[in-house]
């Protein structure tokens, strides 16, 4: 084959563009230390890139976000938890002084102002939130646990199911009550006769909120499936209509039942005493209480009813816990008085009566989720906070009692009222005013000693769920350390696929190099020589 000048030349050229796109991509190399600059250069390393890069993107979040998030939300949580912990021991504690009789006046002064001011703290820790969200509300964490102000006219539709077994329990009611007289002339129209006083005791089960507008519907259930049920008209309106003061009896039990509007009312249907018929319950629409007779308490303990009752409430006041976070209720009116009519329906339980959580769930490794939430319906509910409220009235009427008594002691020793038929008259409202305190005194120290054995589980309950949350910390804290252990293990695979040696890459570009170098050399020599110099 004849070979020409021309065609050495092309050869020689080829071969330097050759050498020298090996001296660019070993430059390349070079500089940014890759070992592909796009995927043509090796399709395999290219494709095994992708999947480290993937990977490590996806541990790299679990790492630095999903886990510390997560991390920092139970923190929030936990923190808030032990602060209502504490407030409930202090609660606890202040039951165990009331509990006693060696506290004198200005002690329990004290410890009424010590209760209130801990009932209007005890919630205000459910509202803590983590990044302007609220830990305790599950994923609805724009709305706050409890109302932050007060709402006159909001009103909602409750439904609440309770278990005579766990919530049934005995309470003195007091009827009559001695009120001060400011003058012992009977003829002034001021004048006030001396009132006595009684207690009775009735088992009662209470509703989560006390001042509701209505009854809707009352149902009892059996362990054996029997119902009783209770049912009021509702008008066009919306409104139900409980007739107050009359009683509503069930064919088959014989069990009647009547509304009133308040402790006064029930008192004056039946001759000035708080009483209840065997086969009679009676409902406080004021205070919440569902009231049983002997025999109806007796049944449905023995029977081991549930209750499920609907009811009405306007007005909530600042602190009280808002109904969707523990009930399926429906909100009617919103804040401003306007009615509602669509969206404003929230369920807490489902048709057989089990809880729906509403979970908020971390990814924080491949396959690997938790529920970093802790729903204040599941460590707190409003018992607690009726307890102090019946706490504080317990108290606030033992010191105005105890007022009372001391002011006709005043009385006593004015030189007005000096004569025998008036000290006569005194002697007798001082004797009034004493039983009364006596009572009060003694429903205070029973109260608070009930209180204790309360509060006790209720601070359990809470004790266990920060427990709880130890718990998800430690599991947190190990899953870290294995994700970051896989960061560094994807982090030194994804080197090794995609980054040179650099030392070698430098030997690979000086040989490269030195070949370009001496391939212009032997072209620039080939151009000298023709096929002239040998004619």
């Amino acid at each position: 084959m004849r070979v020409t000048n021309k065609m050495i030349m092309n050869n020689a050229a080829s071969n330097i563009n050759s050498t020298k796109e090996i001296v660019n991509r070993r430059n390349n190399q070079m500089t940014s230390q890759k070992k592909i600059d796009k995927p043509s250069d090796d399709p395999v390393v290219a494709v095994r890139s992708l999947r480290l890069s993937t990977t490590l993107s996806q541990v790299t979040q679990y790492y630095s976000k999903n886990i510390p998030d997560a991390d920092q939300w139970i923190d929030v949580t936990e923190t808030a938890l032990v602060n209502i912990r504490d407030i409930v021991k202090d609660c606890k504690n202040l039951a165990g002084q009331g509990a006693t009789s060696t506290y004198n006046q200005d002690d329990k002064k004290t410890m009424l102002t010590q209760l209130e001011a801990l009932q209007k703290q005890l919630y205000a820790e459910g509202n803590a939130d983590y990044a302007n969200r609220t830990v305790f509300t599950g994923f609805r964490t724009d709305s706050n646990l409890t109302f932050t102000e007060d709402e006159m006219k909001t009103k909602y539709r409750i439904d609440q199911s309770i278990s005579i077994e766990a919530k049934m329990e005995e309470k003195r009611y007091y009827s009559g009550h001695v009120v001060v007289p400011t003058t012992l002339d009977e003829t002034d129209p001021n004048y006030v006769a001396i009132s006595d006083i009684e207690q009775t005791n009735y088992y009662r089960v209470r509703l989560g909120y006390d001042d509701v507008d209505t009854l809707n519907n009352l149902k009892i259930t059996y362990n054996d499936g029997t119902e009783i049920n209770y049912d009021f008209v509702e008008d066009a309106d919306g409104v139900y209509e409980n007739n107050l003061g009359t009683t509503i009896t069930d064919p088959t039990t014989g069990f009647g039942l009547t509304v009133f509007e308040n402790e006064s009312d029930w008192a004056k249907a039946n001759g000035g005493l708080k009483t209840v018929a065997d086969n009679g319950i009676v409902f406080i629409r004021d205070t919440g209480d569902l009231i049983f007779g002997k025999n109806v308490a007796a049944e449905l303990k023995s029977k081991e009813a549930t209750v499920d009752i609907q009811y009405d409430k306007t007005s909530f006041e600042e602190g009280l816990l808002r109904p969707e976070f523990y009930y399926n209720c429906t909100k009617m009116i919103d804040e401003t008085g306007a009615k509602l009519e669509k969206n404003n329906t929230y369920t807490k339980f489902d048709e057989n009566g089990k809880v729906i959580n509403f979970d908020i769930e971390y990814t924080i490794a491949a396959n690997q989720t938790i529920t970093i939430n802790t729903e204040a319906s599941n460590v707190f509910d409003s018992s607690l906070q009726r307890d102090l409220g019946e706490m504080i009235e317990s108290a606030r009427r033992t010191i105005n009692a105890y007022d009372n008594l001391q002011t006709i002691k005043d009385m006593m020793g004015e030189t007005q009222y000096a004569s025998d038929k008036d000290q006569e008259w005194l002697k007798n409202w001082e004797a009034a005013v004493q039983k009364e305190f006596d009572y009060f005194f003694d429903d205070m120290r029973k109260l608070f000693d009930t209180e204790i054995g309360k509060i006790t589980k209720y601070y359990d309950k809470i004790s266990l769920a920060i427990t709880d949350l130890g718990c998800k910390g430690q599991s947190l804290e190990l899953t870290k350390t294995r994700v970051g252990d896989q960061r560094e293990t994807v982090q030194d695979l994804q080197s090794k696929n995609d980054d040179v040696d650099l030392s070698q890459i430098i030997i690979e570009y000086t040989a490269a190099h030195t070949a370009y170098q001496a391939s212009l050399t032997a072209a620039g020599k080939l151009s000298d020589s023709t096929l002239l110099n040998y004619i």
